[in-house]
């Protein structure tokens, strides 16, 4: 397969389904490449159901920006978990309305702690797109000593709202205590996602004892400016990316 960091690397994925709630459970697909320094744990945009089957297979979502990279992210030298909606929001509106929920804190909470006990490296928490609304929140709601994530990166984040849910400045980031990676595209053409909006997210950042913000150039645009493969998605620059983020969490 190749050496690791070499575009033909690939790990084997396998399915962990970790009880959360009562009743409930998260499953996810899982990377474990050797010596990892560190576990991320990736939220997919969009309404975040991946539908993930047991014999690991996507239902939606494959091409999300952080789905479709994550053997990439493994290659680096980090387990990977790509996680699914919980297994009691397997339909519409999946985590639509439930990103920024006690329930939410509380899969994720679980997860953590599993994915804890599979490695003894730190377990940091990255999404893109609506997934950075996902783990802004779960940065704030769960501190480090309380089960929380040990940092967090935010890629193409919600900088702006119009639906009813908070958008990432909206939060009381000055409570996340843990490093944040902020990456975003200089040509983000989504609504939601402008770049000039950026120091709305970063001046509230001032409990971070590490901070940074990643500008991302260049690259190839098709179709809806939100959606994966426009430059919302890094569309043609994924592995620069990629392995910027990674050296950046194992510093």
């Amino acid at each position: 397969l190749g050496v690791p960091g070499s575009p033909a690397w690939a790990q084997t994925e396998r399915v962990i389904d970790v009880p959360t709630r009562p009743g409930v459970s998260e499953r996810l697909l899982f990377i474990a490449p050797p010596a990892a320094k560190a576990t991320v744990i990736l939220f997919a945009g969009g309404h975040g159901g991946l539908r993930l089957r047991a014999d690991g297979t996507i239902g939606w979502g494959a091409g999300n920006f952080l789905v479709r990279t994550r053997q990439m992210l493994a290659a680096q030298g980090v387990n990977v978990a790509t996680l699914d909606a919980p297994s009691d929001r397997q339909g519409e509106p999946f985590l639509n309305g439930f990103r920024q929920t006690r329930e939410h804190a509380a899969d994720v909470k679980a997860v953590i702690a599993a994915l804890r006990q599979q490695a003894a490296v730190p377990v940091w928490l990255m999404g893109t797109s609506r997934g950075t609304q996902s783990v802004a929140y779960l940065a704030i709601e769960l501190p480090r000593d309380a089960g929380g994530p040990d940092g967090v990166v935010l890629t193409s984040s919600i900088l702006t709202e119009r639906r009813g849910s908070r958008a990432v400045p909206g939060m009381p980031l000055q409570f996340i205590k843990v490093p944040v990676l902020v990456v975003h595209h200089k040509d983000d053409g989504c609504d939601h996602c402008r770049y000039t909006d950026l120091p709305l997210l970063t001046e509230k950042l001032t409990g971070a004892p590490r901070k940074e913000v990643m500008v991302a150039e260049g690259g190839a645009t098709r179709g809806d400016p939100c959606e994966a493969f426009a430059h919302h998605g890094y569309n043609g620059i994924e592995q620069d990316v990629i392995t910027k983020i990674a050296a950046w969490i194992v510093r």
